[in-house]
């Protein structure tokens, strides 16, 4: 790469840099993603054989940024009720062995009964497909194919509707999983 070249990729990292992550930052859940985002556009800003010839760097640089944040969320894994989880004192616990835990005194099996009373609340709230793919998939065991080509609708819908509702989920029993861990 010629000099004038390496400089006016940094000169434009230097311009850009604050303002693209910040994009970026607001568009994925956390700074990790962010800075993969933002090192990916970079990298290819640095491949470019004629950037020099970009008329409007920054118009570019947000194209890019906005077609790397696509396709990482199209290469999302699964969403799994695993993902609900939370850091306890004792380590990461999971939705699945509060739901799922044997229990052993009056106390445990009525937090637990308290927990799924919840659980269906918060599913309820959900808009109907959100609801239908979470229950189909984590409760019934279905899997994402099954329910494709039962409703017709892309996999990729499926496995965006069932993360947004792990979402909700997670927001909407954060509050009592911390009552359960503290018990």
């Amino acid at each position: 790469m010629p000099a004038n070249e390496s400089q006016n990729i940094i000169s434009t990292v230097a311009n850009y840099g604050k303002r693209l992550f910040s994009f970026i930052r607001g568009r994925v859940n956390t700074d990790e993603d962010a800075e993969d985002i933002l090192q990916d556009v970079w990298y290819q800003l640095s491949n470019q054989p004629e950037a020099g010839a970009i008329e409007q760097m920054s118009g570019w640089l947000y194209r890019v940024a906005r077609n790397k944040i696509t396709d990482k969320y199209r290469k999302q894994k699964d969403v799994l009720i695993e993902d609900l989880s939370f850091e306890g004192e004792d380590g990461e616990i999971n939705f699945r062995e509060i739901l799922l835990a044997e229990s052993f005194s009056p106390e445990e099996e009525s937090l637990k009964k308290l927990f799924w009373d919840q659980l269906f609340l918060a599913l309820e709230e959900l808009p109907e497909n959100q609801r239908y793919v979470f229950v189909q998939n984590e409760l019934e065991d279905r899997t994402f194919q099954e329910l494709a080509d039962e409703t017709g609708e892309n996999i990729k819908t499926l496995i965006s509707r069932k993360g947004y509702a792990v979402k909700h989920l997670r927001s909407r029993l954060q509050n009592l999983y911390q009552e359960f861990i503290n018990y």
